[in-house]
């Protein structure tokens, strides 16, 4: 709030300046009030360009400086690599044709600014100019396209010839929960209707389905092992969310009425990725701001430090506690996992 007031005070001191230099203009005797440009207009606005340009330049140069550390970091999934590489690639091409058109479109509007007795030359037509400027963004973004839909075909490859963990991810105001297939690796029927708080059959499990006995639910965190395929199969209770694990590079709808589904392999453990250079900085930063506001975090009923976990969000704004709909992911080897595993309750020992 104070930022906001600070803001609208700063506007309203700048627009009083202006006015007060308006003023200031008109009471001049010598002031010449006609409206067409001069030369010395003209040649004002070209400088200007320049220093906009210039403003332009130094902007996104800091921007990079300060704030191109804000990433996600090591990519925790083995698709991941394809995706940073996909967006890296974007991002260069943007900053490149951003730097030539800009240098291009400011030099122009200086060197052609209007003075007297030059006249502009007007060109009808010119098929090798137009030629360029078609056929270099055609080339540029089919090649990028192509590539994108070959990263894209690798990403959303949810074939089950791996024999992949099957994770049901449950979505509904405002919280996750998780399904685990079992032994058979097949998840069990399940449906809304079939809810009954009374029986712990919070996910509408199909009592007489054979397939859904061996099922596990779990309402706090999900582990899956590393190295591992994991296949996600994602439902929704009532609106439109999205399962966001940023870290694994992994994003799908969960949408009301059908089941989406996303497949990836983890690469870092949980542990592993605690030890990340990047990882360390970044929660050093973040438990120096939380022991400056301790009292605040306490009073919340949090802890004053924290460490990196592996999180699920919700990435669609589903409703007023949206920003709380997030789930831990546990990232371990293949025998903690299992380990975990044998330690849930299975769908079936519930109805006991």
């Amino acid at each position: 709030m104070t930022a906001l007031l600070t803001i609208i005070v700063l506007v309203l001191v700048a627009i009083a300046i202006w006015q007060m230099t308006k003023i200031f203009e008109l009471s001049q005797p010598n002031t010449d009030n006609s409206q067409i440009a001069s030369d010395k207009d003209n040649k004002l606005n070209g400088y200007l360009m320049f220093g906009f340009l210039a403003f332009i330049y130094v902007l996104t140069i800091y921007s990079l400086w300060k704030w191109g550390g804000v990433v996600l970091g090591t990519p925790a999934s083995e698709h991941g690599k394809d995706y940073d590489n996909l967006m890296l690639i974007s991002l260069v091409l943007i900053f490149i044709v951003q730097f030539i058109t800009q240098a291009l479109l400011h030099y122009f509007a200086y060197k052609y600014r209007g003075e007297k007795g030059k006249k502009a030359l007007f060109f009808a037509d010119n098929d090798k100019l137009e030629f360029i400027w078609t056929i270099i963004p055609v080339i540029v973004l089919a090649a990028l396209i192509l590539y994108g839909l070959y990263t894209w075909t690798t990403v959303m490859d949810v074939s089950e010839d791996d024999d992949p963990i099957v994770i049901e991810l449950y979505a509904q105001q405002f919280n996750w929960k998780a399904r685990y297939a079992g032994q058979d690796n097949v998840l069990g029927d399940a449906n809304v209707r079939l809810i009954d708080m009374d029986k712990a059959n919070i996910l509408g499990l199909d009592e007489s389905d054979p397939n859904g006995q061996d099922d596990i639910i779990s309402t706090t965190e999900i582990h899956i092992p590393v190295g591992r395929k994991v296949l996600f199969k994602m439902r929704s209770q009532d609106v439109l969310h999205s399962a966001y694990m940023p870290h694994f590079r992994a994003q799908m709808n969960c949408v009301p009425g059908m089941i989406t589904q996303f497949a990836f392999t983890p690469t870092v453990t949980t542990e592993e990725m605690r030890q990340d250079p990047g990882i360390v900085e970044k929660y050093k930063n973040i438990n120096k701001l939380r022991a400056e506001n301790a009292q605040e975090v306490l009073d919340r009923g949090q802890e004053v430090n924290v460490e990196f976990d592996y999180i699920l969000l919700c990435n669609k704004i589903c409703g007023k506690s949206h920003y709380n709909m997030q789930m831990k992911i546990v990232v371990e080897t293949e025998e903690e996992y299992k380990e975990w595993l044998s330690q849930q309750k299975t769908f079936g020992e519930s109805l006991q």
